[in-house]
């Protein structure tokens, strides 16, 4: 049987100049200026620098608009939906990168090392022991089995089925066994180790031995259950040792690296400097906002192409071939004068969203205490300016203000509201920071539990509940009372 029926769909299209318009907004300073080398590179009718006779804005004049007949065929934009183009599940490489520059940096050529990589690190230490052909290929094949946190995570009997099946290495257990004592003297130490119990012990004997270190394996071999579990009664009992030398043993297993691959990994990474894309200072006890300035180069529509125009005008000969010709030119005029307007656009988007933020936590700003920093969202700020609340979005997501107090990715500065017992609005932001503060004065050795940190912060005005204290404490990356005991 069939049916019909009548449906109303309202969905917002954004034509394809909008939809550059807000991908340009939402590139920092450094991505930006990528975009904008390349779209030198494509259009010649784009330059950069200040224009002797003709201001950018002149090529709109009616001597070009006599050529419309020769307008190129304009993308339709019915068919395009806005969360299609502005959909967060690709990540632009900008995005994970923070290597942005500031106008007045100076520019260095700096030398850099090429690294060696972690496991070439490893195969290189393999060359001074002295191995067969077949233990070396074996070995080989064990360091290719470390992965980047530095552990094997695979059992010896899978390891020589799989050296069987996909090298022609045929060998045993016991084998792999003893060439994996060869792969646990390799630095850095702990690597090559099956599980966290087994890589603590590996970098505990390459110590030398002393009393606390000793009793540091003992506990390690005998007792991790209790170890990882804080039980120290349990240990102070069983070993009949001082809370002294417990914690000297504590304090040695404390110094080891859960993940020696991992260690590694860090110290060959370049180091990325994040430089911002607004700066706040405070002038005469008023606050004052700049953007950086390669968020507005000098831009003009190429002379030589409007003198093109000009030429083909007064010609009397107009042949198919120059009337190709003008077409691209006015196409390449078109989408210059449309690009210098969207920077334009842009630089006013940009400065107007984080001059509404910095007036917003306009007391945060002034003296840099985090506790006073207003509750806000995307709509508080969106309202001010007139702007759709994902612009805002955009310009808060990815980039980073430099302030007195250091550079802040702008999107921190966002909080929801509680109530304090006043029933006054709070940022989630100020009730974290107190929260931190109260763990950070708690006795090591009794640890404040999450029910406990709810009675302290309700007595300094803030009524939450237990389980929200523990959503807070996980964002905060604190782990539960138990764990941050100290003996």
């Amino acid at each position: 049987m069939l049916k019909q029926n009548l449906q109303l769909k309202l969905s917002q299209k954004l034509s394809p100049q909008q939809i550059q318009l807000m991908k340009l907004i939402q590139l920092p300073t450094q991505a930006f200026e990528q975009r904008l080398k390349e779209e030198m590179v494509e259009n010649p009718a784009l330059e950069t620098g200040k224009e002797d006779q003709y201001e950018a804005d002149e090529f709109g004049n009616d001597d070009y608009d006599d050529y419309d007949d020769y307008d190129n065929e304009r993308i339709e934009a019915d068919d395009i939906n806005i969360d299609e183009y502005l959909s967060d599940d690709e990540i632009p490489n900008y995005k994970l990168q923070t290597n942005n520059y500031s106008d007045d940096d100076e520019e260095r050529t700096m030398p850099y090392a090429a690294p060696v990589s972690f496991h070439q690190s490893l195969s290189d230490q393999l060359n001074t022991f002295i191995l067969s052909d077949n233990e070396r290929d074996i070995a080989e094949f064990l360091v290719g089995s470390i992965d980047d946190t530095g552990y094997i995570r695979r059992s010896v009997a899978d390891i020589v089925d799989d050296m069987a099946f996909t090298q022609g290495i045929y060998t045993d257990d016991q084998t792999v066994e003893n060439i994996l004592h060869i792969i646990h003297q390799l630095e850095p130490a702990g690597v090559g180790a099956r599980d966290l119990q087994e890589c603590l012990l590996l970098q505990l004997k390459h110590k030398t031995p002393t009393e606390s270190i000793d009793l540091a394996i003992d506990i390690l071999e005998n007792q991790f259950d209790a170890f990882t579990k804080k039980h120290y009664d349990k240990l102070l009992q069983k070993y009949d040792i001082s809370q002294d030398q417990l914690r000297k043993a504590i304090d040695e297993i404390e110094k080891l690296n859960p993940k020696p691959g991992g260690a590694y990994d860090s110290n060959s990474k370049v180091v990325e400097h994040v430089v911002p894309d607004f700066s706040i200072r405070i002038v005469d006890g008023e606050l004052e906002l700049s953007l950086n300035g390669r968020n507005a180069p000098e831009l003009h529509v190429s002379k030589d192409y409007q003198e093109m125009l000009q030429s083909y005008k007064e010609s009397k000969d107009r042949s198919n071939q120059q009337k190709d010709a003008v077409q691209f030119i006015k196409q390449k005029l078109d989408s210059a004068k449309w690009f210098i307007d969207a920077i334009k656009q842009r630089q006013e988007t940009l400065f107007v969203t984080m001059n509404a933020i910095m007036h917003y936590q306009e007391e945060y700003f002034l003296d840099g205490d985090e506790t006073k920093l207003k509750p806000m969202i995307l709509k508080d700020i969106a309202d001010m300016v007139g702007l759709d609340i994902s612009t805002v979005s955009r310009v808060a997501n990815s980039k980073y203000v430099e302030t007195p107090y250091g550079t802040k990715l702008i999107k921190e500065f966002f909080s929801e509201a509680m109530k304090n017992d006043q029933g006054e609005d709070v940022s989630t932001i100020e009730i974290k920071k107190i929260l931190q503060n109260v763990i950070d004065e708690e006795d090591k050795r009794k640890p404040l539990p999450d029910d406990k940190l709810a009675e302290i912060l309700k007595e300094k005005g803030y009524p939450i509940a237990r389980r929200t204290i523990a959503k807070y404490r996980e964002q905060l990356d604190i782990p539960v009372a138990r764990m941050r005991k100290r003996i």
